[in-house]
């Protein structure tokens, strides 16, 4: 079997590294590994004869991490410019800028593309697509350095555009219809002709890749519905990588835009993913920008802190989480801040406990229960690698309806006392589930909370308020994010209007292309990337007298890429 085959087959474990597997002997594995970015491997090895994933020997940090969606259904026809007024984009679009993201590369990582649609063409009606790489289609060819997937070029489209059967010759297609509407928002370009609709940046040139679904195992592991769209984190790291590669620096910068999120991980930007996107973001003539996510208001964030003490009692707290009828089960984690050491018991809705046990360096207990057919797992790992913090998973298997309650202590001396608890992505259940005292703050998604990238929450143009379902800061740290607020409700997409935080990091997206043009393409500033970037548009963007900035809604006030060029003259 060829690395493609292993890299495809539901009979590998897919993980991720960030050390050279050159120097280890692995001669005893049936495995392959793919570089990126000279840093991190990914890896592919036969889960015959190795631990399951579900056993919880692997490090936390090496299993890719899901992402879910973020963007509501369609809900009215039309195309209404408002949104694109409230940023400041129409404004510098016309005359004396005439910023249109001319010479700009704007990549989608998401479901794909519509690409016959008339909004991503030219006036000439070729496709102002340069590429796609669907990892989905296996019988193309892949991008040069890569092993799976079909890329299609220009060319391809252009020339399926002008057949009868389009999809003869460029099969890809958007099922889902989200990463259409990402790009429509982004990058749309067409006015007139009875067709009025307009992107943030028309005339850019636009990078399109497909992300495959998740693997069978991995949607086990965490606990998604089948037929709920998830993604893994390598695969989106690879989808990096080849945005990245259409760059040339001082002369043709690329913007990446995604508008997908997670529920997992520390929420202070130690992901892989996370630490990669940052590494592309401080490269002159990038510019990363994330959705905050739509967990706002999903009840799935718990903030405990714990009394300080410093004697050998027991301080504690009982955390409640309402089960709904149905619920299949549910994956949690809980983040303990160092120096404290946190255990936890279990009590079930029928009256059953788990008493709080202390894990080990890296232990995993499975319970069962007498009157009750739940299955609960907890593993912990007191100091997880990636981030330094005391972390602890649970799996919840077939959850008796009704009220658990997870009381989480500590035995003898109590520094900071905080904890964080967070149940997935609201996408990623099959029932409702949260917390009852839950904490509304803290709840942008993953990899929104990365340092050095743009990261965007949403909120209403009509009246200026904030879009309550939207991610919130700051960071588990107290870091400011998210950067900055972006019109996300009821945007006018290529299929009606919708709302979520993926459009808003779309808008944002086209309107950092605009500012792309003006500083790389037309050499205003050649070394613009994404750091600088942010900050020219934290300084440009419109506040309110009676909010205090930076903002855990707002970040540092609302996106306003004609108020970025009244700053630079002093307006």
């Amino acid at each position: 079997m060829d690395c493609k085959d292993k890299i495809l087959s539901n009979d590998y474990y897919d993980l991720i590294a960030d050390y050279p597997l050159a120097l280890l002997d692995t001669t005893d594995y049936d495995l392959c590994y793919v570089e990126v970015a000279g840093t991190y491997n990914l890896i592919y090895i036969n889960s015959v004869g190795i631990p399951r994933l579900l056993d919880n020997l692997y490090d936390y940090q090496n299993i890719p991490k899901l992402y879910g969606l973020m963007e509501d259904t369609g809900v009215a026809p039309g195309f209404n410019p408002n949104n694109l007024i409230a940023s400041g984009i129409t404004q510098v679009q016309s005359a004396p800028l005439n910023l249109t993201g001319r010479g700009v590369v704007l990549c989608f990582i998401d479901t794909g593309i519509d690409y016959t649609n008339e909004v991503f063409r030219d006036v000439n009606g070729d496709s102002r697509i340069l590429a796609i790489w669907d990892q989905t289609i296996q019988d193309g060819t892949p991008p040069e350095g890569y092993l799976f997937g079909s890329e299609y070029k220009r060319e391809d489209i252009n020339r399926a555009l002008q057949s009868e059967d389009p999809y003869s010759i460029v099969p890809s297609r958007d099922e889902i219809g989200h990463g259409s509407s990402m790009a429509g928002v982004a990058a749309g370009s067409r006015l007139g002709g009875g067709y009025i609709y307009q992107g943030a940046a028309p005339d850019a040139d636009i990078v399109v890749i497909k992300l495959k679904e998740c693997k069978p195992y991995l949607r086990e592991f965490y606990m998604v519905p089948e037929g709920v769209p998830a993604y893994q984190e390598n695969d989106l790291m690879l989808a990096v990588e080849y945005a990245n590669s259409f760059a040339q620096v001082f002369r043709r910068p690329v913007v990446i835009c995604i508008g997908v999120g997670t529920n997992m991980g520390d929420h202070k930007g130690s992901s892989f993913l996370s630490r990669y996107l940052n590494s592309v973001a401080v490269e002159r003539s990038r510019a990363v920008v994330v959705c905050g996510g739509n967990e706002g208001n999903a009840a799935h964030h718990y903030l405990g802190v714990l009394p300080a003490r410093t004697d050998a009692t027991v301080s504690s707290l009982d955390v409640e989480i309402r089960v709904e009828a149905q619920a299949r089960g549910f994956y949690m984690e809980l983040w303990g801040t160092a120096p404290d050491i946190f255990n936890v018991g279990i009590r079930t809705p029928g009256g059953e406990t788990i008493a709080p046990v202390r894990l080990g360096l890296r232990q995993s207990i499975t319970y069962g229960f007498v009157y009750e057919k739940s299955r609960v797992t907890i593993d912990g790992t007191l100091v997880e690698p990636a981030s330094g913090e005391q972390l602890i998973r649970f799996r919840v298997e077939d959850p008796t309806p009704g009220i658990w309650t997870f009381r989480v202590n500590s035995v003898g001396d109590v520094h900071n006392g905080e904890f964080n608890m967070w149940l997935p992505i609201t996408n990623f259940m099959n029932a409702q589930i949260y917390f009852l005292e839950p904490n509304p703050y803290t709840t942008l998604t993953e990899p929104a909370m990365a340092t050095d990238i743009i990261s965007v929450s949403a909120y209403n143009a009509e009246n200026n308020s904030f879009y309550t379902e939207s991610g919130r800061g700051f960071n588990r740290m107290g870091i400011s994010c998210p950067d900055f607020a972006a019109p996300g409700v009821n945007v006018s997409t290529i299929f009606g209007k919708s709302t979520g935080t993926s459009l808003a990091a779309c808008i944002a997206a086209g309107a950092v292309a605009q500012f792309m043009q003006w500083a790389v393409v037309e050499r205003n500033n050649t070394n613009a990337e994404t750091k600088e970037i942010k900050n020219y548009f934290i300084r440009g963007a419109s506040r309110d007298a009676s909010l205090t900035y930076p903002n855990r809604e707002f970040g540092y006030g609302r996106l306003n890429i004609a108020g970025v060029f009244d700053a630079m003259i002093g307006v």
